[in-house]
């Protein structure tokens, strides 16, 4: 009897890990340090995983750099290059490229929404990935821009269209 409450003690803790695990598994690594930052949205991870940031675009910085694309890529590095990150997943996994598709936190803040509320990047809507937080993001992007922060005071046309 002990045995078989050790088992099923170990099976509830494994269970209960994957339940907070940022749906770690079905679609990728429930967190993973930040080997690489590639852009002001997209980050590699240690483990080889390409991350590309839901519900937020950023101007480019790779090839052709738009306005405020090396500073959206500045601001995402000192928040996460080298750290744990946490990852959290939408409905779908992955995006044509193969990037993993995903919310990332550090130390309990989300950068999606970060850099959209600091003027770093727009709002991004692609369905169905953030139907329920989709007005937040809007939200967010009206605020910034109406207060010409970041990419809103400083491009003449918007680098996210």
């Amino acid at each position: 009897m002990p045995r078989a409450r050790a088992a099923l003690l170990a099976a509830v803790t494994a269970l209960a890990g994957c339940a907070g695990a940022g749906d770690g598994g079905r679609c990728g690594p429930a967190e993973g340090r930040v080997a690489h930052v590639i852009d002001g949205d997209t980050i590699d991870l240690e483990g080889g995983e390409r991350v590309r940031y839901l519900l937020v675009d950023a101007p480019e910085n790779t090839g052709e750099t738009e306005c405020f694309g090396a500073e959206a890529t500045l601001f995402n590095e000192e928040l996460v290059s080298g750290a744990v990150v946490r990852l959290t997943y939408a409905e779908e996994c992955t995006d044509d490229y193969g990037r993993l598709l995903a919310y990332v936190a550090v130390q309990g803040r989300e950068i999606n929404s970060l850099l959209v509320e600091r003027g770093f990047g727009c709002a991004l809507y692609i369905p169905p990935n953030g139907a329920d937080r989709r007005g937040e993001f809007e939200d967010l992007e009206a605020h910034a821009r109406g207060e010409n922060r970041g990419l809103w005071g400083a491009c003449r046309e918007n680098p996210c269209n």
